[in-house]
């Protein structure tokens, strides 16, 4: 069973590799998540499907990634383990698998208290650490968490994410670390603001031994006003947003802040590709995939690239 992960095929090529966000669907028409994913077509490699992001219900990660497969997008789907326990995260897991989606990424997810229901049960029956041992193991052994043997394996391109801005610092990368021996083959990193700031964890994830050992792929952000930057800055846990950030859109005028917020969003993109061990970016636009294309364009990452046929795509590389 061969993987068609263009993602990874791209990525071990050598390419620098763009992806995106979905903006979470609240409908049952298929449609509405076509429509979004369209918007993207062309302008990046594969596609983010949250899994009910931010503790807010939204259409699943599995039937929104299964969409983009009809449709010949590439997605990446998202698994949180607040949700499930061991049993319907491989269930999901071998069901995604089998609806043709190739790249996943593993995460606790956000605490059910940021969300629409507060009162929602946490489940954590395992961590996000293990589960990217689960996956690895299905992928790479043929088993279950259980031990009991699948009669096909998937072919899972695994990522992981990691928040380089999180206190202490210096834990960040060690954290990295025992994710890549769990069983990660790329990371998409929190949202980017201060690159001095990343590039400093990017020093030390070398400094590890892992550049070359994972891909990792930075979170660019493009903040659309001064309003949203600042909610950002302010309401948002585990995320870094400099003062000089948000006084930059909150003195251009209002109907210029989209433009200027995407100046700045192409500006980190430029920076954050020369550092070594980058390996693409992750374009965040938050319900606004138009702006991700217009990023993508100013910063010259478009056309994207088409991969090798020779390139053999999906698992451990």
């Amino acid at each position: 069973m061969t993987s068609q992960s263009r993602l990874a095929g791209l990525l071990r090529e050598g390419r620098f590799v763009v992806t995106a966000e979905l903006s979470s669907s609240d409908s049952a028409d298929p449609e509405a998540t076509w429509r979004q994913a369209e918007v993207l077509r062309g302008s990046v490699d594969a596609i983010n499907c949250t899994d009910n992001t931010g503790a807010h219900v939204h259409m699943s990660s599995l039937a929104a990634a299964h969409l983009l497969v009809e449709k010949g997008i590439e997605p990446i789907m998202q698994l949180t383990v607040r949700d499930r326990n061991r049993l319907a995260l491989q269930a999901d897991l071998l069901g995604a698998a089998a609806l043709g989606v190739r790249n996943l990424v593993l995460m606790s997810g956000d605490d059910v208290t940021a969300g629409d229901h507060p009162e929602a049960r946490r489940i954590y029956d395992i961590d996000s650490m293990q589960l990217l041992e689960v996956a690895a193991a299905m992928r790479d052994r043929g088993t279950y968490l259980s031990g009991r043997k699948l009669e096909q394996a998937p072919t899972f391109f695994i990522g992981a994410v990691e928040n380089p801005f999180a206190p202490p610092l210096e834990f960040r990368p060690l954290r990295l670390q025992k994710k890549v021996r769990a069983g990660a083959d790329f990371i998409q990193t929190q949202l980017v603001f201060d690159v001095r700031l990343f590039a400093h964890f990017m020093a030390m994830v070398a400094d590890l031994g892992l550049v070359g050992k994972v891909f990792i792929i930075p979170s660019i952000g493009i903040p659309r006003s001064a309003r949203s930057a600042h909610f950002m800055r302010e309401k948002v846990p585990g995320l870094h947003v400099p003062e000089s950030l948000v006084a930059r859109l909150e003195r251009t005028p209002q109907a210029r802040q989209a433009e200027e917020g995407v100046k700045i969003a192409v500006e980190l993109v430029n920076a954050v590709r020369e550092i070594p061990g980058v390996s693409g970016v992750h374009l965040i636009g938050i319900k606004w995939e138009e702006g991700v294309v217009q990023v993508a364009e100013a910063a010259g990452l478009l056309p994207r690239p088409t991969l090798s046929p020779l390139v053999s795509a999906g698992g451990r590389g």
